[in-house]
């Protein structure tokens, strides 16, 4: 049975010297002893108690489990994470590298401090954007949290810490007008450097900023789209791979949130997009980069053709990305519901759909509180027909049956 014994010090002249309590308890996961010393009683019984009540309710963790690294740790934690997508693991990858494993590399993750921790994120605060601390707060969270599932931990210290708050940038949302004076001017752009500018481009240009603004496609969908995941018979296009960039490479990878979708298209795209894909293979990218068969990098074409077009019609600044949030506000204001906009944009759920976009649903209260008034008018006038062949005043009140 655990119990803590007092042991006196002899110092090397045989004098009594300090007094330590030794607190002696049997680890459950091995049946083996163990020692742990104290300079106060009180603190003895006290871990004498809390490795009691730890073993009651199954929480006990060895504390020779916590003296695993958390550089060493992290390292085991990443490699097992064989769900992520290529660029979720190289955003982790660098966020271990250049914020974790330097500053918390070499502590044992027992001796990790909730306090420390806090003054870590404030420390990040000063210097980088809230959105960005809060990624490197969540990795080092996620690394701590797997170590309490492997038992090597009681808790991970990494929750309820205050963070950062971000503000949200205020979204551009262009009109229909703006949409086509901007798909316009990208198929005037003058002769660059970056990109070929032979007839057939510049219109695929003017094309591609339509498509974008009318499916809300992510820009590596649209870089990984082909041919023959279009129906132009029943306007869909089916997204089933996307490009994305990782470590400077182009790579192909699944769908966001590894679902694939099917995206409405506008009846006036179909004919335009059937004459740019006219004689192509149906593995054939819809929109490909200047050499055949390669994608087309959303940089490249926005510092050889969009940057210019954008300042030319007044929008300095536009990024394509920006095009996306037009087809959300262009589909919600033709009378989108919120489920159509989420399986449209390929979010992963209504919330976060909402979340982005809900300010630009109409406030539809008003609207509620006259059907259900129209409502009520019906079914107490159907009532009282039913019960004496008249029409019942719709101001009279209903006595309630006893």
């Amino acid at each position: 049975m655990a119990h803590v014994q007092k042991r006196q010090r002899m110092n090397k002249d045989g004098t009594p010297g300090a007094v330590l309590w030794c607190l002696r308890y049997v680890n459950p996961e091995t049946g083996r002893e163990r020692t742990e010393t104290f300079r106060l009683k009180r603190d003895a019984e006290r871990r004498l108690t809390e490795i009691e009540a730890s073993k009651l309710t199954g929480s006990y963790v060895d504390p020779r489990a916590g003296k695993v690294t958390v550089g060493v740790w992290a390292e085991r934690w990443l490699d097992v994470q064989v769900q992520l997508k290529a660029t979720t693991q190289a955003r982790y990858r660098s966020i271990l590298d250049v914020h974790i494993i330097p500053r918390w590399g070499e502590t044992e993750l027992a001796k990790v401090r909730h306090s420390d921790v806090q003054k870590w994120v404030a420390d990040l605060s000063s210097e980088l954007a809230p959105a960005t601390v809060r990624k490197i707060h969540r990795v080092l969270s996620q690394v701590l949290g797997s170590a309490v599932k492997d038992g090597r931990l009681v808790r991970n210290v990494a929750e309820g810490i205050a963070l950062p708050r971000v503000r949200s940038k205020e979204r551009l949302y262009l009109t229909h007008e703006q949409v086509s004076d901007l798909a316009d001017a990208c198929a005037a752009v003058p002769v660059s450097k970056y990109a070929s500018t032979t007839e057939a481009d510049r219109g695929a240009y003017r094309l591609l900023v339509l498509f974008l603004a009318y499916t809300g496609l992510r820009w590596g969908e649209l870089a990984g789209l082909r041919v023959g995941r279009l129906d132009l018979m029943r306007r869909r296009a089916s997204i089933v791979e996307t490009y994305v960039v990782v470590d400077g490479h182009v790579v192909p990878s699944d769908p966001k949130n590894h679902e694939r979708r099917e995206v409405p298209m506008p009846r006036f795209l179909i004919d335009e997009l059937a004459a740019h894909v006219a004689g192509k293979a149906p593995d054939a990218l819809v929109f490909g980069g200047e050499k055949a068969g390669t994608p087309m990098r959303s940089r490249t074409f926005q510092r050889a053709v969009f940057d210019e077009a954008s300042a030319a019609v007044g929008l300095d600044g536009l990024t394509p990305h920006a095009l996306r949030h037009t087809a959300a506000s262009l589909a919600i204001a033709a009378g989108a519901d919120v489920k159509v906009v989420q399986q449209m944009l390929g979010h992963k759920s209504a919330t976060m759909t909402l979340d982005l976009y809900g300010h630009l649903f109409p406030d539809r209260l008003d609207t509620v509180a006259d059907a259900m008034d129209a409502a009520r008018t019906v079914a107490l006038n159907v009532a009282a027909e039913a019960g004496t062949g008249r029409r019942r005043d719709t101001a009279a009140v209903v006595p309630l049956r006893r």
